[in-house]
């Protein structure tokens, strides 16, 4: 598939100065029920290479639009991968048994997503420490890996990372979200497969806000990338 260049707008643009995302080649979105019916094929020509799209919370959470989303994303040509949300209350195997249940294992499908934030919106108000925190993970983790072949990729956000994450996970990719400045500012020495630089982006593909991605590389990489998962995966 022909990589589409980046043509989305942004309601709230950040200059990100010479670190500029628009600087590199492979953008994406991520969704969830919220962007309610997504055209993907306009998403694809405003420059969506890949979609993360919402699977599961919790142990029995499932996103409502996941299935429709995850058919139609791969129908009109996008790279697709699914997230899960974590939740502190439940425990990491239900959660990952949960995920299994939900997302189909197929050729080519992006590494599944740990999305680990403190969940503040929710009923679940735990914090557990650090050590805590990371011995969850690890098991879902670990359980994905074994299910699907490809190591997961954790998705968090600024605080969470300085409560639980620095130093941590080194041999794991990591998809940042750095809304303000470029994650090497946010994120020191922290390595990166995908930056969420923005939350406002604009799209004639869905109604109100979508979050933006970009790949950390150019497009041989993006490609080389997204091959060694696949043969990753048809090794199991």
């Amino acid at each position: 598939e022909p990589v589409q260049r980046y043509r989305f707008r942004d309601a709230k643009p950040i200059n990100f100065g010479r670190a500029s995302p628009r600087h590199l080649a492979v953008h994406g979105v991520d969704v969830s029920r919220w962007q309610g019916n997504v055209n993907w094929d306009k998403l694809r020509a405003q420059g969506a290479n890949f979609a993360y799209i919402k699977a599961t919370d919790g142990g029995d959470h499932l996103d409502p639009m996941f299935r429709k989303n995850w058919r139609n994303a791969d129908a009109a040509g996008l790279k697709r991968g699914a997230y899960h949300f974590f939740y502190w209350c439940r425990t990491a195997g239900e959660q990952a048994d949960w995920f299994i249940r939900n997302v189909p294992r197929v050729e080519g499908a992006l590494p599944p997503v740990i999305d680990v934030e403190w969940n503040g919106e929710s009923s679940c108000k735990r914090r557990p420490s650090r050590q805590k925190v990371l011995e969850k993970m690890q098991v879902f983790m670990d359980k994905l890996e074994r299910h699907y072949g490809q190591r997961p990729i954790i998705y968090t956000a600024p605080d969470f990372y300085r409560d639980n994450l620095r130093g941590a996970f080194p041999d794991y990719p990591f998809w940042l979200r750095a809304v303000a400045q470029h994650p090497s500012k946010v994120y020191p020495g922290r390595k990166w497969v995908f930056w969420q630089y923005s939350g406002s982006g604009l799209s004639h593909g869905v109604r109100g806000r979508i979050d933006l991605n970009v790949f950390h590389g150019d497009e041989r990489a993006w490609r080389n990338w997204v091959g060694g998962r696949q043969m990753v995966a048809e090794a199991e």
